[in-house]
């Protein structure tokens, strides 16, 4: 028995153990490591949580005609008004030629969450005479702001057209308020202290920065090309959800645990040292979702099933090439070298085919079918490298050890 090869495979065996349990078990608080267990920041899609679902109508009105390009436009706003705040993995898309559908998981208050996030919001400045002195569409840019002296201030930016309506309005309201509507509520009013001839200009008074950081969102996503309403407003319950999480979850730790009884049955030696690598496998793919920042969704979790299958399958390939190889009376290091030699074009060609479509699904699918060619590009990146590399060292590892000399215990 070489004991060098022996104590590093044992223990590449108890970090592997070690690993696994700290990677779904709270053993630490948050406060001591914030990134374990890798389960904790993972988000859940709104098929899985639940959330809001809203769908919003552009109307005509006598300044401006629902088309196409006023549609492109309005999409493009509220996608960032929503991904201003941080919801994760939103849908906001269109839906026939007039209407636009959101859905933000995971939120608690989902009335609070349409007034403050997916508010369809018709921006106007209007002055002290009431007449409106520009719109959302003359708005170029909103964006908080920290003075040097500690205050928070919201700078606007208008358009060129927007500029000389705003100028000519400064320069009448000098020392008047300058109100700021949004869907006919008030948002505040400012008062001019100057006129602003260059479409730059200051708001102050807030309280602190998340106010402006607010205020300035809003009116960002104010400047809407067109003005809609809410249509239908729905609460999505996480019951549905939950129980298929649940039923995935059962239906994975069974599929699992055959697998890992047939590759230790099957492949003895090997399918042990399979087994190992499949559980760093695992580890390491949810560290990644945790980097990527993945929000796992059904789809999403069919990605990660099924690219624990193809990592299985590089493994039973690599292992039957090695089996011939001893059939055929090489020593148990060169069988090794020589299955992972002749195994490494088809298990190479296998994934980079399955990796090709992964990537066409997540450029040209939907929002689910991106998910789950995320998790499958993810998994095949992982599952590449604990086939090819990791069970590699760890079978040279092993018949370095000479713990297992017997070839029949290799599948011989």
């Amino acid at each position: 028995m070489k004991w060098g090869s022996f104590v590093k495979l044992v223990t590449m065996l108890v970090l592997a153990a070690a690993a696994a349990v700290l990677a779904v078990k709270p053993v630490f608080s948050e406060e001591e490591v914030p990134w374990l267990p890798l389960t904790r920041n993972i988000d859940l899609g709104l098929d899985l949580q639940g959330g809001v679902h809203v769908v919003l109508e552009a109307q005509d009105t006598e300044e401006v005609k629902v088309d196409k390009q006023k549609m492109d436009q309005l999409l493009a706003t509220i996608e960032r008004r929503v991904n201003g705040f941080g919801v994760s993995e939103p849908v906001v898309q269109k839906e026939g030629e007039r209407r636009i559908v959101v859905e933000l998981a995971g939120i608690e208050d989902p009335e609070s969450a349409v007034d403050s996030i997916v508010k369809t919001a018709y921006l106007e400045f209007v002055g002290p005479d009431g007449e409106v002195i520009v719109t959302g569409a003359d708005l170029k840019n909103a964006v908080e702001n920290i003075l040097p002296n500690d205050e928070a201030v919201v700078n606007l930016e208008f358009t060129p057209e927007g500029t000389e309506k705003f100028a000519e309005a400064t320069k009448r309201f000098v020392n008047q308020q300058i109100a700021i509507f949004l869907d006919g509520q008030m948002l505040q009013a400012p008062v001019v202290d100057e006129p602003i001839y260059d479409g730059k200009a200051i708001i102050r008074g807030y309280s602190s920065f998340e106010e402006a950081h607010e205020i300035a969102v809003l009116l960002r996503s104010g400047a809407l090309p067109v003005k809609v309403d809410v249509v239908e407003k729905r609460t999505v319950g996480p019951t549905l959800g939950q129980d298929s999480l649940d039923r995935s979850i059962k239906a994975g730790i069974i599929g699992l645990a055959l697998i890992v009884a047939f590759m230790v049955l099957y492949y003895r030696v090997p399918g042990f040292i399979a087994n190992i690598a499949l559980l760093i496998y695992a580890i390491i793919v949810l560290g990644l979702f945790n980097v990527f920042d993945v929000v796992l969704t059904l789809p999403g979790i069919a990605g990660f099933i099924l690219s624990l299958g193809i990592a299985v399958d590089a493994n039973i390939i690599i292992f039957e090439r090695i089996k011939e190889e001893l059939k055929n009376g090489k020593s148990l290091r060169s069988a090794i070298d020589a299955g992972f030699k002749r195994a490494f074009m088809a298990v190479m060609d296998a994934n980079v085919t399955t990796l090709i479509a992964a990537v066409v699904l997540y450029y040209l699918g939907a929002s689910m079918i991106r998910g789950f060619a995320l998790t499958l590009s993810i998994g095949i990146l992982s599952s590449m490298f604990t086939a090819i590399t990791l069970t590699r060292w760890m079978l040279k590892l092993t018949a370095d050890s000479r713990v297992i000399k017997n070839t029949r215990f290799y599948g011989a």
